[in-house]
């Protein structure tokens, strides 16, 4: 994942109050979609996290590898009957669509023909340069979501983070948080959770 900025939000008819601060807008994913099918956001990749919407930075030639070489190697692990979408919606929530680098999703291409998927088997984010958010933010909020497995590829320490279990922290926490990470380096094998009898080597993933 690139570095991201907030874009301004759009432009309202709603008049603000009469008496206080305006407030700011939040963005739903109905709007986020709308907008984005004008075409406004060409040439940009944003994203919506809990209504605020931001911008990732342009994609350098290591991540765009990384990305082709994970979706290649995913690809060749899960077979008919799942999809492997590359930073496509993935709608959490009324205003949570986190466009993750790459998700897999059971069904096939005509199945999400009317409304995004809601959830994935997989979510794999490609990091060189928001290593934090991708392993605190983006962790909870896809833990939240229960997605059984989560991946980070860490292209700067040449590793990749996998999160599993998914569970409900105590209450005083109020959070949602991954119970197992695991650290696995270049030489190391995964095999995901949706395709127990298959393995990729993380050093397939790494540009």
């Amino acid at each position: 994942m690139s570095a991201t900025a907030t874009l301004p939000a759009p432009a309202t008819t709603t008049p603000p109050p009469a008496t206080g601060w305006p407030r700011p807008l939040c963005w739903t994913v109905d709007l986020f979609h709308a907008v984005n099918s004008t075409g406004v956001f060409e040439g940009r990749r944003p994203m919506l996290i809990h209504g605020v919407l931001l911008e990732q930075g342009p994609m350098n030639p290591p991540h765009a590898t990384a990305l082709d070489l994970t979706v290649e190697a995913l690809r060749a692990v899960f077979g008919t009957g799942w999809r492997i979408r590359v930073q496509t919606p993935l709608v959490l929530g009324l205003a949570l669509d986190p466009f993750p680098d790459v998700a897999v999703v059971a069904g096939n291409a005509r199945d999400f023909a009317v409304a995004h998927p809601a959830t994935a088997s997989l979510v794999v984010e490609i990091s060189d340069t928001t290593l934090t958010t991708d392993m605190t933010e983006k962790a909870e909020l896809y833990a939240t979501a229960h997605i059984p497995e989560y991946w980070v590829l860490d292209l700067n320490a040449r590793c990749l983070h996998v999160y599993r279990d998914p569970a409900t922290l105590p209450a005083t926490l109020g959070a949602t948080a991954y119970q197992t990470h695991l650290t696995l380096g270049p030489t190391d094998t995964v095999s995901p959770l949706a395709a127990p009898n298959s393995t990729i080597t993380v050093s397939d993933l790494l540009p």
